[in-house]
Order: structure tokens, then sequence, then C-alpha cells
């Protein structure tokens, strides 16, 4: 039995049904998006710290938004 799951995988594609491909599909681009724009601040504000921690845990676009609302730098004018 675990020897099938193994060879099959745990989770086989086939099995997933087409919406819940589309739920990950969507929550991927989420992700994608905000992680993007939150490194690029990071980036821009030397703030390595953020930058690690937001490339290397997904979040669901959680991590980079509480960067982005409460701990990104503001420019002086």
């Amino acid at each position: 039995m675990i020897g099938q799951l193994l060879s099959q995988g745990i989770f086989p594609m086939s099995t997933l049904s087409p919406g819940l491909l589309a739920l990950f599909l969507i929550l991927m681009i989420w992700e994608a998006i905000w992680k993007g724009i939150a490194l690029w601040k990071c980036g821009r504000n030397n703030q390595l710290t953020w930058f690690v921690f937001i490339l290397i845990f997904n979040t669901l676009g959680i991590l980079p938004i509480v960067y982005l609302l409460f701990f990104q730098k503001t420019k002086k004018k």
C-alpha cells in the first residue's frame, strides 16, 4: 500500500478536481504578485533581512502584505 502511494505520488494530479486546480493557480498568481512587489521594494530600500524572509517563506501573500503595510521604509522628501 505504501509503495503504491509513493509510486503514484501522495496527491496524484489526476485526482484533483478542475476547481481545485484553478484555486491553486489563482493562489500561486496571488502569491507571485505580492511577493514580486515586496521583493522589489525590499531591494530598493536595502532591507536584506526582509528580502530573505519574503523570498524563502511562502505565506500566500500575507508576509509581503505585512511588510508593505507596516515595515517598508518611507521616503523622506
